[in-house]
């Protein structure tokens, strides 16, 4: 069967991904409303499209925070992505740079900085979770800037692991044959089997629960690289991320993983564009699974996007390939968009 569309790639992983494995990267937290609503919202947004203009050449390269990109369209940070595919975060490295786009690793990535930088060139980004040891956070952040990555992106929405419900029903834990790869020397890549979520287990015991603002400070301290805030829903919080000398904002709501019940990522996204009155970049992550959702972002404030589970299911069915087929096919239903709205330039 020919594949038109990035969803049709999500049950295609679930036919070939052990429940475990599929459970983990499909699931949302408790009820699963934010993780409706996180595609549900985006329906009810509808085009004003203007006719009658020239759109013979359409222009969706843009900038992120100083590098230039061949499209508003990233991939997020997924975590643990040889579960999906033997070749996890290498397949995702080469095909978001084949595309011409950045990627953010995963702290809890199956392959190292230095691995992913290994796989050729590219702008990479590295998602970073805080941990209870400072020395941990430090060495890894040093790591990655000598790896060549380019950002930080700071995930503050998870001072505690989120109810997932399926991961305690699964027992979840990562399989014995692969580690997370950022932490192998430092005895915290392995996750214990536990009598819930392995993954709770581990948060639980190595995530600082005491993370606040002042931490965004003292990381700039130990980086150069700039930092961009990842789980803001408020424009109360966006105004301090700024004031906290964040570089960009990243409205998310961790894939509907942490706190349900929280809106949708494209209804929070006004309220956080108008509080930063443009003093610093928004993206968006979250829900985004068609070429006119990546529209609507950039319509209401964005400055591009993030895919997360589109990126593990396309890896889970085709790897490499897959992975290049999603940001293709985005890329061409965004372009396509635009044409029909008669808008000829992304930014």
């Amino acid at each position: 069967m020919e594949i038109t569309n990035v969803t049709e790639y999500e049950a295609i992983a679930k036919e070939k991904l052990p429940k475990m494995v599929y459970d983990y990267y499909a699931s949302g937290a408790e009820d699963q409303w934010t993780l409706q609503e996180n595609r549900n919202a985006f329906a009810r947004i509808l085009f004003r499209p203007r006719i009658l203009i020239d759109v013979s050449k359409i222009d969706m390269t843009t900038n992120v925070l100083g590098f230039k990109i061949s499209m508003p369209i990233m991939v997020a940070p997924t975590a643990m992505q040889k579960m999906a595919h033997p070749e996890g975060e290498y397949a995702t490295a080469r095909a978001a740079s084949a595309a011409g786009t950045i990627m953010t690793l995963s702290s809890w990535a199956t392959s190292s900085v230095e691995e992913v930088a290994s796989t050729g060139p590219g702008i990479r980004f590295f998602q970073l979770y805080v941990y209870k040891n400072r020395k941990v956070v430090e060495q890894l952040v040093r790591r990655a800037e000598k790896a060549g990555f380019k950002a930080i992106a700071l995930t503050v929405d998870t001072p505690r692991l989120g109810r997932r419900e399926s991961d305690i029903k699964n027992r979840f834990t990562l399989p014995p044959n692969l580690t997370l790869k950022n932490f192998e020397g430092l005895d915290l890549g392995k996750m214990d089997e536990a009598n819930d979520s392995g993954l709770a287990s581990y948060v639980a015991g190595q995530i600082d629960r005491t993370l606040s603002w002042k931490d965004v400070q003292w990381l700039q301290t130990i980086t150069s690289m700039p930092i961009l805030v990842k789980g803001v829903l408020t424009g109360e919080d966006a105004r301090i991320a700024i004031q906290a000398g964040a570089a960009g904002i990243i409205v998310s709501n961790h894939g509907a993983r942490q706190l349900d019940y929280v809106p949708a990522t494209i209804s929070a996204l006004e309220e956080v564009v108008k509080a930063t009155q443009g003093r610093v970049p928004v993206f968006l992550d979250g829900g985004v699974r068609r070429g006119t959702d990546v529209f609507k972002a950039l319509a209401l404030g964005a400055s591009g996007i993030f895919i997360g589970r589109p990126v593990v299911f396309s890896l889970a069915a085709e790897g490499e390939a897959g992975v290049r087929k999603v940001l293709q096919m985005l890329r061409d239903e965004f372009e396509l968009t635009m044409a029909l709205s008669g808008v000829q330039v992304s930014q």
